[in-house]
């Protein structure tokens, strides 16, 4: 069936998150890797994603690792950095599916502070019908009860969504309630699922 709402994640798919490549130009890969080998930044950054406090969390971590206390902090001081850029096809093909008057909502792991920053200086994360903020909600991807409340809160049967995720295992999750999905691993390969969808043409989605 034709979708009926289109919904992104963002991260990796209309903003880049390449946290390890910002520590490589910063303190180069060897101390990058020994520091992501001792520090569970990742699992951190989850915390703040069901809605802990941004910088009270990675200060608290930046203090149980003294060794590490100034690069952890760049991630809540320097978090800009490590959010970008835009993907630009992927902005587009946002734009345009709303132009064509599809709904457009956000399914996202991020954090309250952190899209607080974000959204000011990304002006396409206002563009939503309605984003699904992880931080706001509670809960995270891929936990099935983060699908559902999206389920519950369009009012939209589960076949009706389609759904672009750069992870496999919340892409996974949202075929396991009956979305329609596509893995993103590319804007182009992204257009192009739009296009095979009737949602955008050729052009529109370039």
């Amino acid at each position: 069936m034709t979708p009926e709402a289109v919904i992104f994640d963002i991260g990796n798919v209309l903003i880049e998150w390449q946290p390890e490549r910002y520590y490589d130009a910063v303190i180069g890969e060897d101390r990058r890797r020994a520091m992501f080998a001792e520090v569970d930044l990742h699992g951190m950054n989850d915390v703040v994603d069901r809605g802990g406090d941004f910088r009270d969390t990675i200060y608290a971590t930046a203090e149980k690792y003294p060794q590490f206390r100034d690069e952890i902090r760049m991630w809540h001081d320097n978090w800009l950095d490590l959010a970008k850029p835009a993907i630009p096809q992927s902005v587009r093909c946002l734009r345009a599916l709303r132009a064509q008057g599809v709904k457009v909502l956000a399914l996202t792991n991020f954090g309250i502070g952190t899209w607080a920053i974000a959204t000011p200086v990304y002006d396409f994360l206002n563009e939503f019908d309605h984003a699904y903020v992880s931080g706001h909600m509670g809960v995270i991807k891929p936990e099935t009860r983060i699908y559902e409340m999206v389920e519950d809160h369009s009012g939209l049967d589960p076949s009706a969504l389609l759904f672009t995720d750069d992870r496999i295992d919340n892409i996974n999750a949202a075929m396991a309630r009956g979305w329609q999905v596509h893995h993103f691993t590319g804007s182009q390969g992204w257009a192009d699922c739009l296009v095979s969808k009737g949602l955008l043409t050729a052009e529109q989605a370039t």
